[in-house]
This record gives structure tokens, C-alpha cells and sequence, in this order.
């Protein structure tokens, strides 16, 4: 997923806590895009401590698909 070519531009210290996020969850790539993709969807910006709090949920959660994330969304109460 290439988000600047798709007009997202990230500021550096925003894309420093998405590395962040990623080493303290031990999340893989695909978890990381995907509370990436939902952060952005939902918040319509980087809201790094919602990306967190997706990034754990979907790590905790075991949830690797954009189905299950929606599912779990969806659990949780949230609007996609």
C-alpha cells in the first residue's frame, strides 16, 4: 500500500511511532498496514493513539484479513 502516491502525506515523527508501534507489538507488516488503513479510514488522519490501540487489538486478536478487521470493528462499535 503506497499512501503518498494515493495524496496521504505523513509527517516524520508520525511515521517514526508507526515503527514505533510496530517493534512494541511485535506486529508484522500486514498488521501494520491494516491499523494503518483502518486508522486513516476511520479518523480521516493519523491519530497515533488510535493506530495503537488498533494495532494491539489486531495483534492481541490474531487478525490478519481486512475481513476480520471489519468484523472486529464492527464487535467494537465502530464505524468504518
Amino acid at each position: 500500500m503506497n499512501l503518498e502516491s494515493k495524496g496521504f502525506k505523513f509527517q516524520e515523527d508520525s511515521i517514526s511511532f508507526i515503527y514505533f508501534g510496530k517493534k512494541y507489538t511485535n506486529a508484522t507488516d500486514e498488521i501494520v498496514n491494516l491499523a494503518i488503513e483502518i486508522t486513516l479510514k476511520v479518523q480521516k488522519t493519523f491519530d497515533s493513539s488510535f493506530y495503537m490501540s488498533i494495532l494491539e487489538a489486531l495483534q492481541a486478536n490474531n487478525i490478519h484479513t481486512w475481513n476480520a478487521a471489519l468484523d472486529y470493528l464492527k464487535t467494537k462499535g465502530i464505524q468504518y
